[in-house]
């Protein structure tokens, strides 16, 4: 079983950069695929990023590409989510997922078998 941890949030201003990390203590991470998603009060979880076992393929929400550079080091069981340009729309608490069911990985949050208990970002206007 896989445990998640992030870390990294906080409030910022809007036009600042954050980075969050997913630290995960499994020993096999390269064979999950991962996800970032984040919720903001009253909404559905939102996919952010996700990427492949080896972190060579990565694709993103329209919302946050060009922004968010989502990577993965199998070497130090790391995933990683760096936030430039944050918008106030950003704010939410964001969680990193991980599936051993799927090379590629996965837009829809129940996809996921694995998450983290969240990190909140907060952007001020």
């Amino acid at each position: 079983q896989v445990q998640l941890v992030e870390s990294g949030g906080g409030l910022v201003q809007a036009g600042d950069s954050l980075r969050l990390s997913c630290a995960a203590s499994e020993r096999t991470f390269s064979r999950y695929a991962m996800g970032w998603f984040r919720q903001a009060p009253g909404k559905e979880r939102e996919f952010v990023a996700r990427m492949d076992w080896i972190g060579g393929s990565i694709s993103y929400a329209d919302s946050v590409k060009g922004r968010f550079t989502a990577s993965k080091d199998n070497a130090k069981n790391m995933l990683y989510l760096q936030m430039n340009r944050l918008k106030p729309e950003d704010t939410a608490v964001y969680y990193c997922a991980a599936t051993g069911k799927s090379f590629s990985g996965s837009s829809r949050p129940d996809s996921y078998d694995y998450w983290g208990q969240g990190t909140q970002v907060t952007v001020s206007s």
